[in-house]
Formats: structure tokens, sequence, C-alpha cells
């Protein structure tokens, strides 16, 4: 094998590395967005902040709407954790899954401070698009997550209806999260009553 161990170990490492570069570059932009709006931040801020070069962050992400774009998905990740435990939490009752996912989306969305800044944005701060009217990237990540999650609880549902059903309940989180009407817990019961018994139906038929 040699010193350097076997080959087949390489990857991972490297693998490991730029996550863990990604992950230095999200947490500084974060942490700047946390004080100004993403319109008066610059590459070269979010860079330094990271302790790398301006150069290594367009390496790794080519622009800086694919840094924005990417950077909202990997904070979006953290809420589509809880909808996915709430989905395996629930399996027993779709009506009752559809309900505590979108509660949990909702309230954790509702509680993180990034959220709350983004929302403030009057349409200048230059991010918030990324979710609304150019949010197509995110919408489709998070449609493709769901989807995964309902076809792994209920594996034999039809692909089709799983699929317009992911994408009409995130567009509906989407549209709750940035402009809010009542309560997490009060939205998800609303939204539950009409599109759960869909899944009931889906899962009836399969």
């Amino acid at each position: 094998m040699g010193a350097m161990g076997p080959v087949r170990d390489r990857q991972p490492y490297r693998v490991a590395a730029r996550q863990l570069l990604r992950d230095t570059l999200f947490d500084a932009a974060r942490e700047l967005l946390r004080e100004r709006a993403w319109a008066e931040i610059t590459m070269a801020e979010v860079a330094s902040a990271a302790g790398v070069s301006r150069q290594t962050l367009y390496k790794e992400f080519g622009s800086r709407d694919e840094f924005a774009q990417a950077f909202v998905i990997r904070e979006g990740g953290r809420f589509l954790d809880a909808v996915e435990r709430a989905v395996r939490e629930h399996l027993d009752d779709p009506h009752a899954a559809v309900e505590a996912a979108l509660e949990a989306f909702l309230a954790n969305a509702a509680e993180d401070p990034l959220v709350r800044l983004l929302l403030s944005d009057d349409g200048t701060g230059g991010m918030v698009a990324l979710v609304t009217t150019q949010g197509r990237p995110v919408v489709d990540w998070a449609t493709q997550r769901l989807t995964a999650a309902i076809h792994e609880g209920w594996p034999r549902t039809a692909a089709r209806d799983v699929d317009v059903l992911a994408e009409t309940l995130v567009r509906l989180a989407i549209s709750h999260v940035t402009a809010p009407k009542g309560s997490p817990r009060e939205t998800a019961r609303a939204v539950a009553d009409l599109l759960g018994p869909s899944l009931e139906r889906m899962l009836a038929a399969s």
C-alpha cells in the first residue's frame, strides 16, 4: 500500500476538503448577512471572511449568482431535514405527515434569524428573489428532496402524482414563508386538510 494508503482513500479526502471549503464560505456569508443586505456584500468580503482568496471562491462557484443560489439551498437543507423527519414519523397517517412536515418547515423558517432578515428585504437586498421570482432552481431542489422522502415512505405511489404533490407543497411552503398569514400550525393544518386527502387517495390507488 505504501505510506500514502490505498488510492481509493484519496477521493473521499478531496470530497471532504471541498465540502469544508464550501461550508466555510457559506458560514462566512451567513455572518456577513447578519449585518448587511446581500447586495451590499462583495465576493471579496466573503472570501476574506472565510480565509481564502477571491479566486478560490470563484473557482468553486463560478459566479456571484451561483454562490448565492448554492447558499440558499444549503440554508434550506436544514429545513428539509426537519420535513423528512416529520414524514418518517407519520408514515401510518398521510394527512398527519403533510401537516407535521409543513409545520416543521414553517416553524423552523420563522425562527431562523437569517430568514427573518431576508424577508425584511424590500426587494433591493438582492437575495429574496432567489426563492421568489428567480426561485426555480430552489423549487426544483426542494421538490426532488420531498419527492424522494415521499417515495421512501410510501414506495408504491405513482411517480408523476408524487412529483405534482411535492412541487405543490414546496410552492405553498415558500409562499407562506415569504408572506405568512397565520401561525405555522394553523397554516399547516389548513394545507393538510386540502392536500392530505390527495396523498391518501394516491396511497389507496397504489
